[in-house]
């Protein structure tokens, strides 16, 4: 089943009993992006929509959430039980990025996430910055970091750790999917 990120932020919107004007003032995006997203005219990268959540307030994990999410009691979690936060926002471009949750977070402090960037794969020129920290593991390929003015390559096995209200941005320029699983308190997306 596809999911529909325009109808599912028109939904959201008036469930908050928000116009498209007041959501973008609180977002501090200007009105056509919301009406573009809506209609599916655009499709927003993940900082963008994130920015026009927070507007709400409504996390990623919230927006892609459905009824079907597993049990906030379960322990162990199957790959298929994952939950897919942000592929759908970029399906079928060059440079998707699929983040996959492992859990419910309601009554959590930490995210866990198996990330995957496409090669050409980017966060996005604006750098992302929340209160939190994180922290991962290459596990395949090849990811550029960058946190603050410093920058790396990390390959498989590399891991990094740093405070996220620092401005940070994700970038694979390999040939190769990089693939990472990451944790991140409290939870971001």
């Amino acid at each position: 089943m596809e999911f529909n990120v325009g109808a599912r932020l028109k939904q959201v919107r008036e469930t908050h009993g928000l116009s498209q004007r007041q959501l973008a003032q609180r977002a501090g995006v200007t009105n056509g992006t919301i009406s573009l997203i809506e209609q599916n005219r655009c499709s927003p990268s993940v900082s963008s929509l994130r920015k026009v959540l927070q507007g709400i307030p409504m996390t990623l994990a919230e927006f892609f959430s459905s009824d079907d999410l597993p049990p906030r009691e379960q322990i162990f979690f199957k790959s298929g039980d994952l939950v897919e936060l942000t592929s759908v926002l970029v399906k079928n471009k060059v440079g998707s990025i699929s983040f996959r949750q492992v859990g419910d977070l309601r009554g959590r402090n930490l995210q866990i996430l198996h990330e995957r960037y496409a090669p050409g794969a980017d966060t996005g020129r604006t750098m992302l910055q929340h209160e939190s920290e994180e922290g991962g593991i290459v596990v395949k390929g090849q990811i550029e970091l960058t946190v603050g003015d410093r920058k790396e390559i990390l390959g498989p096995g590399d891991a990094y750790l740093f405070d996220s209200r620092i401005p940070h941005r994700f970038r694979n320029l390999g040939d190769e999917e990089c693939e990472l699983i990451s944790a991140c308190t409290p939870p971001y997306l």
